[in-house]
């Protein structure tokens, strides 16, 4: 018998992680300061899940400078798109089936 958690995927397990991909599912390009805020994250906390997502190919970052200052944008991936839905549809499987 299959398991009803074996859909769910394990990178999207972290409620930091959950949120980020939630971000930019809504948004095109997001802002690590923005997310950071959104969050209520450190910078380090932040950094350290956007390398789990990225390393995974879930989204992809720009790096530019706006006068002096540099500015972090995030992306998520047609992979990170389609693997975050995937998750959200197996928890919807998941909750339906506690009825």
């Amino acid at each position: 018998m299959k398991s009803i958690i074996a859909n769910l995927n394990k990178r999207f397990d972290n409620k930091v992680r959950l949120g980020i991909m939630s971000l930019l599912m809504v948004e095109e390009w997001v802002e690590f300061t923005r997310i950071k805020q959104m969050l209520e994250l450190t910078d380090g906390r932040l950094a350290s899940h956007v390398k789990v997502l990225e390393d995974e190919g879930f989204l992809i970052l720009k790096k530019e400078f706006v006068g002096r200052k540099p500015k972090t944008s995030y992306k998520a991936t047609n992979l990170g798109k389609k693997a975050f839905q995937e998750h959200l549809i197996a928890l919807e499987k998941l909750i339906k089936s506690l009825d």
